[in-house]
């Protein structure tokens, strides 16, 4: 197991890649830093292992595909993901690491949007797609993450073992920060610079395309975290449509007695059917994610036992002090047992 793994995605980065992996070798001497390249044509991947880099590959095309494959093969007790374009100072990363491994972060956040990001990036769109992200986050999920769409992260063993990529491309890192929230982990901000691209490198970033995407992945994860107020607001929705148009008929008839509108009765009571169906939907799925929650935290005692076996096994925790956290975790399992016999 790394103390510290260094994960570079990279796409025809052939231009930069060098000097970032040079510059982190220099802040994390001792860190282990894998370039994945994801089917560059610029020669990235000869360029990252003649710098000293660990190279492997991910042929299906897209970010979140590349961040896939880098959880699954890859264990460390602390993971600082980077781009490969240069925008990130290496020279940050140590504080980064610092709230994984001393202050038990299971999230670190390089924040850009505190410091340098306005200044130094240079499309206005960019601006304005970050700060609508961070807001409708935040405001949808009671967080105070301040950068979602960082690229330059920390994260804690517990948290990548236990994070399903879902995303294929730039909206991996707007799922991260929804996953960190809604499971309660310990998330850290830490305000870092950020420079734009050097002169002759291409952002793979699209405005317009993947800002879509990532709107929409906010969407669905919502529906997905928070499936009671996804399903609340689409009822109240439908009441209140269903009643604005049903207002007029009742009044026709409260007036002479008669209803001279049966198609739009009719409608609208069948809105209202949905709008019940809505919030049903809601309640149904709020119960069975509480059960979800209550799965997954027990899936983190195991987990923990598996880090903790492989730190014994490397040499990194006494032997007693694995035993002692594999017995707790039986003694918890037989509690647990019992409970559900009573």
């Amino acid at each position: 197991m790394d103390e510290i793994a260094v994960l570079i995605p990279c796409y025809n980065e052939s231009k930069t890649i060098e000097k970032v992996i040079k510059d982190f070798k220099r802040a994390l001497p001792g860190a282990v830093i894998y370039v994945y390249d994801n089917n560059s044509k610029d020669g990235t991947d000869e360029i990252a292992r003649r710098a000293g880099a660990v190279v492997r590959y991910e042929y299906q095309q897209g970010k979140g595909n590349v961040i896939r494959r880098m959880f699954r093969e890859i264990d460390a007790k602390c993971y600082v993901m980077t781009d490969g374009d240069d925008t990130y100072p290496a020279d940050e990363a140590e504080k980064l690491c610092e709230a994984v491994l001393e202050r038990n972060a299971d999230m670190v956040v390089g924040d850009r949007l505190s410091s340098s990001y306005f200044e130094e990036n240079k499309r206005p769109f960019h601006n304005f797609g970050n700060s609508l992200v961070r807001g409708a986050i935040n405001s949808m999920f009671k967080s105070d993450i301040r950068d979602i769409m960082t690229g330059y992260r920390a994260f804690s063993y517990q948290f990548v073992k236990s994070f399903p990529v879902l995303s294929k491309g730039f909206e991996i890192e707007t799922e991260m920060s929804i996953h960190a929230i809604d499971k309660n982990m310990r998330v850290e901000n830490v305000i870092i610079q950020y420079r734009d691209r050097p002169e002759g490198s291409e952002s793979k970033l699209n405005t317009y395309s993947d800002g879509f995407k990532v709107i929409m992945t906010i969407i669905k994860l919502y529906k997905n975290y928070k499936p009671m107020g996804f399903f609340s607001w689409i009822a109240v929705v439908l009441v209140l449509l269903s009643t604005a148009f049903l207002a007029p008929v009742m009044g026709e008839y409260f007036d002479t007695g008669l209803v001279e509108r049966f198609p739009t009765l009719i409608v609208c009571g069948f809105v209202y059917m949905a709008a019940m169906q809505s919030f049903f939907a809601g309640l149904m799925l709020s119960t069975m994610k509480q059960k979800n929650m209550q799965d997954y935290e027990m899936s983190l005692i195991f987990l923990n036992r598996e880090y903790q076996k492989q730190l014994a096994v490397s040499g990194d925790k006494p032997e007693d002090e694995y035993e002692y956290t594999n017995e707790l975790c039986r003694l918890r399992h037989r509690d647990d047992r019992v409970e559900s016999q009573v």
